[in-house]
C-alpha cells in the first residue's frame, strides 16, 4: 500500500483509503511538546477511524529513569497486537502538532521490524486546514487482537560508548535536533539536572529548519540540510530523543529517493543522558 522508499504521505493520500480493513491510523500525539510553541486545541479532533498509539504510556520504557526512553518489544507487540494490526498491514501515524512526536513513533516500529509505517505529512493540523472531516473521539479497540510482533533492530540505534568511540571518525556525523541556544548552553534545558551545552563534535541541525509551516519540506529542499553528509552515516541526538527522530525520518527519506545506503542512528539517551555522564561537563 505504501512504497518501500515512502516515510510519510499527503492528506488526499489518506483520505481516498480511510476504511481500508489493512490500513490503521494511529495518533501518536504527546501531551507535553518542548522546543516549539504547541497548538492547543479546543477538544480531541480525530482523524476518522483513527486509534490512539498511547505513545507516552504504552511505547515508552516507563521503568527507565530516562525520559521518553524506547520501549520493549514485548510492549510494542503487546500495543499493536491490541489496536488488532497484523503482520501485513500498513501503519499511518500522525500526530496533533504537525510533525513533532509521529516520526518518533514511526522511529519505534521501524527499529522494532514494522516496516509498513509511514507518517501523514502535516499531521492533524494539515488534514484540518485541507478541509477533512474530524471526529471527537477515537475508533474502540477492536475485539480480535492482532498477531504482529516485534523485535528489536539494533542496528537503528547508538549507545553513548559508541558515539564516544566515533568521535572524529570522517565516516560518522552525529546531528543535533535542538535549537541553537540549547546547543550552546545559552537557554535552559526543560529537564531537571541537564545541564546546558552538546556532545562534542555534534553538528547543531535545529528540527525547525526542515519544516515549511506543519509539514517537512520536500526532498529536493532537504539537499541543503543533507547533501553534505551524503557519504557519512548519521548520528541523531536532541534533548531525550523525541526531536532527534524528526531528523532522523527526514535523513531517510531523503537517503531512500537518492539511493544512499548508509546507516542512520537514533542516540535515544540523548542530551538528558549524556548531560549525566562524569565526562559531560
Amino acid at each position: 500500500m505504501i512504497a518501500s522508499t515512502t516515510a510519510w504521505v499527503d492528506c488526499d493520500w489518506l483520505a481516498g483509503r480511510l476504511g481500508d480493513p489493512q490500513l490503521h491510523v494511529l495518533d501518536a500525539s504527546m501531551t507535553k511538546v518542548v522546543g516549539k510553541e504547541p497548538i492547543i486545541y479546543p477538544q480531541l479532533q480525530v482523524i476518522p477511524g483513527a486509534r490512539d498509539l498511547a505513545l507516552e504510556t504504552e511505547l515508552t520504557d516507563t521503568d527507565s529513569a530516562l525520559p521518553n526512553a524506547m520501549p520493549t518489544p514485548e510492549q510494542v507487540s503487546a500495543r499493536l497486537q491490541a489496536l488488532g494490526i497484523e503482520a501485513g498491514d500498513t501503519i499511518i501515524l500522525y500526530d496533533n502538532q504537525g510533525v513533532y512526536s509521529s516520526p518518533r513513533a514511526w522511529f519505534i516500529l521501524k527499529a522494532m521490524g514494522i516496516h509498513r509505517v509511514a507518517i501523514l505529512n502535516g499531521g492533524l493540523p494539515q488534514w484540518l486546514a485541507a478541509g477533512y472531516q474530524y471526529l471527537t473521539g477515537y475508533a474502540p479497540l477492536p475485539k480480535r487482537r492482532g498477531k504482529v510482533m516485534a523485535q528489536l533492530q539494533p542496528e537503528w540505534l547508538v549507545t553513548a560508548e559508541q558515539i564516544k568511540q566515533r568521535q572524529g571518525s570522517a565516516e560518522w556525523v552525529l546531528l543535533d535536533a535542538r535549537s541553537a541556544a540549547r546547543f550552546a548552553g545559552t537557554a535552559a534545558e526543560p529537564r531537571a539536572g541537564s545541564h546546558g551545552g552538546h556532545i562534542p563534535g555534534a553538528i547543531n541541525l535545529p528540527f525547525a529548519n526542515l519544516l515549511n509551516g506543519y509539514a517537512y519540506k520536500t526532498v529536493a529542499q532537504l539537499d541543503e540540510y543533507f547533501g553534505e553528509f551524503a557519504d557519512k552515516h548519521l548520528m541523531f541526538t536532541c534533548g531525550s530523543g523525541i526531536t532527534a527522530c524528526i531528523l532522523l525520518l527526514a535523513a531517510w527519506q531523503y537517503s531512500a529517493q537518492a539511493g544512499l545506503n548508509r546507516s542512520l542512528q537514533l542516540y535515544d539517551g540523548s542530551w538528558a543522558e549524556w548531560s549525566q555522564l562524569p565526562s559531560s561537563e
